[in-house]
């Protein structure tokens, strides 16, 4: 497993060793060893989120607060999406930053979004299955969303002509409204 470090110190893309040959592949999805290696912590990872998207979605960009807050391994298992995580820790020094990455069914890479982070996605292909595991169950009345075009974080999306969004992405708060963590 290939560990890259982000613009954020605390985000990080795992890319799996695939071995392939004409009966088709095999990776190890997750070792928890190298992972906790990697992050510098023990995760334990408790409800893992499966969704199917299509093209133009875009979902987020969401959080929980404490102490309900999640990390997220995300990836996608069937076509590309673009993934963002928003680092919203006030206490940071990268707060307000944003990185972004292609995660797609080809090539396999994974993204750890910490807890203190929002996160997003807009799915790129035609199809998207993108599957997750947290750190923490799902609990509605702990979670946030900011707006996923926030001027203050200027995400960089793809395209933004023809997108489909929820109503509760639609009606996200700003960065500097929103609840977030200290």
């Amino acid at each position: 497993m290939n560990v890259i470090k982000t613009a954020i110190q605390d985000v990080l893309i795992f890319e799996p060793k695939v071995f392939g040959d004409a009966r088709g592949f095999f990776f190890e999805s997750f070792n928890q060893k190298i992972f906790e290696e990697a992050v510098g912590r023990q995760v334990a990872f408790i409800q893992d989120n499966h969704s199917q998207s299509q093209k133009n979605v875009l979902r987020g960009l969401h959080y929980q607060l404490d102490p309900h807050a999640q990390g997220k391994l995300v990836r996608c298992v069937e076509g590309e999406v673009f993934d963002v995580a928003v680092d919203i820790r006030k206490s940071s020094e990268t707060f307000g930053q944003w990185v972004g990455v292609v995660l797609s069914a080809d090539n396999k890479r994974q993204l750890w979004i910490p807890e203190g982070f929002a996160h997003g996605f807009m799915t790129l292909s035609d199809n998207a299955q993108f599957v997750y595991k947290a750190t923490n169950y799902y609990a509605p009345q702990s979670e946030r969303s900011i707006i996923w075009n926030d001027p203050e974080i200027n995400i960089k999306w793809p395209a933004t002509d023809q997108l489909q969004l929820s109503a509760k992405d639609q009606n996200g708060q700003l960065l500097s409204d929103a609840e977030i963590y200290s």
